[in-house]
């Protein structure tokens, strides 16, 4: 017991004069031994080192699990598998959920109807995209960032240890360097010497142990250079492979759904682009406005060869209403004249050019520019 005391007071003795060290330096009334040149800069190197790699680690953990929620449920699940010492299971993603509810859904609405065949088709290609994003979270959570975690709580810790430890001996060396400059008698004078010589040896031997472990970040720098690779490999990989799925699904959907709707996708892709403003008003209302130029239609007369209006038939599905924007004198036999401001319905058939639909007026059929029209909902 009473060495634990002594030990105690010696140690509480220790750390009040390391804090008057410490205060006195801050206020100017005590000399500071400065590190070496290259300890500092070996020391800035590994602080920029830490706080770069703590906001690229946090950054990708987000990336990788935006919702703050569920992160921090995964962070939670993860420590408790890590106690018992268990593995962590695979987590679904909410693509493959979609993807699931999409089929649970063509159930109840019968997977023979269109909608239900379609559904369990689009999901089907979900859990695809869902199980590639797994892959990806796993393969960079192993590959990326558990480096940059191993890092951050094992190299660093032991390097922000050693290097307090530093900072200690030199306070203490610091500490002696005063008192040998208070000593008056020649006992006192060589009893500060030697506590001098040994805190100097002390601060050496932790200068160095310090400045190894510093120059370590260079490794550091090399490995993970070396998982950066393989995070881009890992997520170029994931989108060739969401793009493939993508281009499948697109093309297994226009087959399936061709015969259904022939005419609504051409629709939508030759006049995405028509109107920008979805306002019912008309810039032809607008002062200074004026119709656009004709474009020119070398095609037409390709289309009037194998294209024959009076034969052409509106869709069961896929028409649309709109509204003219200015006045168009019709070219030919083929096109139809229109007034500002009129209401026609309009479609488009296999083969004809995005730039054109064709409208119809009571009994009145032909092709009309897309850039004249404002089509409504």
């Amino acid at each position: 017991m009473d060495f634990n005391v002594k030990k105690l007071a010696s140690d509480a003795g220790v750390f009040f004069t390391r804090a008057v060290q410490y205060t006195e330096e801050k206020l100017g009334q005590a000399e500071k031994t400065e590190l070496d040149g290259h300890l500092e800069n070996l020391i800035a190197r590994a602080d920029c080192t830490k706080n770069w790699t703590e906001k690229i680690f946090r950054q990708t953990e987000v990336l990788l699990q935006p919702n703050p929620i569920d992160q921090t449920g995964a962070r939670i699940e993860e420590f408790f598998y890590e106690k018992l010492d268990r593995k962590i299971p695979s987590r679904t993603t909410n693509a493959e959920l979609l993807g699931q509810y999409m089929q649970d859904a063509a159930k109840e609405f019968g997977p023979g109807t269109p909608y239900g065949s379609t559904l369990i088709t689009v999901g089907e290609y979900q859990r695809r995209l869902g199980g590639a994003e797994r892959e990806f979270l796993q393969t960079s959570a192993i590959n990326f960032l558990t480096p940059l975690r191993n890092f951050l709580e094992g190299d660093w810790k032991t390097i922000s240890k050693e290097r307090k430890l530093l900072e200690n001996r030199r306070l203490d060396l610091d500490v002696c360097k005063a008192r040998l400059k208070k000593a008056k008698l020649a006992e006192a004078k060589a009893a500060a010497e030697h506590e001098l010589r040994v805190a100097q040896t002390e601060f050496d031997r932790q200068a160095e142990v310090t400045r190894l472990l510093l120059e370590g970040i260079s490794s550091t720098h090399v490995n993970h250079l070396r998982c950066l690779h393989e995070f881009v490999e890992a997520q170029a990989a994931y989108y060739t492979q969401c793009h493939k799925h993508m281009q499948d699904l697109q093309k297994e959907l226009s087959s399936a759904n061709g015969d259904t709707f022939p005419n609504a996708f051409a629709v939508n892709a030759s006049t995405s682009g028509v109107s920008a403003d979805p306002s019912p008003l008309s810039t032809a209302t607008l002062p200074g406005t004026s119709p656009p130029s004709r474009s020119p239609n070398p095609s037409n007369a390709l289309e009037s060869s194998t294209l024959k209006i009076e034969e052409v038939k509106p869709p069961a599905t896929g028409t649309r209403k709109a509204k003219v924007l200015y006045d168009y004198d019709a070219a030919d036999t083929s096109e139809l004249s229109l007034l500002a401001d009129e209401l026609i319905t309009v479609y488009t058939v296999p083969g004809m050019d995005p730039d054109w639909l064709i409208g119809e007026r009571g009994n009145q059929k032909g092709k009309v520019p897309v850039t004249y029209l404002e089509l409504l909902s």
